[in-house]
């Protein structure tokens, strides 16, 4: 019998909504779903969901006690590039070290786009507080933050869910997760049905994809991600057939590319 000592110990979770917006009911959330149901994929237990205001000190006092009572925060929100992005200040202040702007961010958003222009604006999406490490947007190229247990993420779904599957495999969970990609020169709107009826047919893969904002060499990313890897090389390969056929009839004509 497996006694109370011997079970393994659950990974815990919290989620920080940042934004006005949210709280004054001009954009509806979704994020707290999609990181709901991404944290139940990987066995890990969303405990808590907290939403605050674009206040520095609102922001510092709930992340500070998040990451003291969870394994891992995640955060969406108010790390883009206008004045009241201010969730990159209030990590750096939670932690107390340094916000700089950080030029692995500046070279990851100008590999997304030809002639990218540091503006004023996207340096503010730059900055990383000391000691952070760069988590991958593969949407638009500005990345999200991770500084110990605490992930800070977009607030544009689509963003968030991409970078969600970035950090997905670095998680101490209660499944081991595997992931894989394939690259396409064809946009989703082509992909929906193909990639919706393949889902269907392995409901143990988790299949997601991602506009290439900016990128001169794909339309879109598709994303694969299961705790089996002998299926999930088996749909990856369906993927890839997928994605080939689309191309070359597009090429030939007989097709759309997005």
């Amino acid at each position: 019998m497996m006694t109370k000592q011997d079970q393994p110990k659950a990974v815990t979770a919290a989620m920080l909504v940042v934004g006005d917006e949210i709280l004054s009911g001009r954009t509806k959330d979704k994020n707290i779903g999609t990181v709901a149901d991404f944290c139940a994929d990987l066995s890990i237990d969303l405990c808590e969901a907290r939403i605050v205001a674009d206040e520095i000190d609102e922001i510092v006092a709930a992340i500070n006690a998040l990451r003291a009572k969870y394994d891992y925060v995640f955060t969406s929100g108010g790390i883009g590039p206008t004045h009241d992005d201010i969730t990159a200040d209030a990590v750096a202040k939670a932690f107390g070290v340094e916000l700089n702007v950080d030029q692995r961010a500046i070279d990851a958003m100008q590999a997304r786009f030809v002639d990218y222009e540091m503006t004023e604006g996207r340096l503010r999406m730059a900055r990383i507080p000391e000691g952070g490490e760069l988590i991958d947007n593969p949407v638009s190229g500005a990345p999200g933050i991770q500084i110990e247990n605490v992930f800070v993420m977009a607030g544009v779904p689509k963003i968030l869910q991409a970078m969600l599957e970035s950090i997905a495999p670095t998680l101490k969970t209660g499944v081991p997760q595997y992931s894989v990609f394939v690259n396409s020169q064809v946009g989703e709107g082509v992909l929906s049905a193909p990639l919706a009826a393949l889902q269907s047919s392995y409901q143990t893969v988790k299949i997601g994809s991602y506009p290439q904002l900016g990128s001169k060499d794909y339309m879109t990313q598709i994303v694969m991600r299961s705790s089996d890897e002998k299926i999930l090389e088996q749909v990856r390969h369906e993927a890839q057939a997928i994605v080939d056929d689309l191309f070359e009839k597009a090429k030939k004509g007989q097709g759309p590319t997005i």
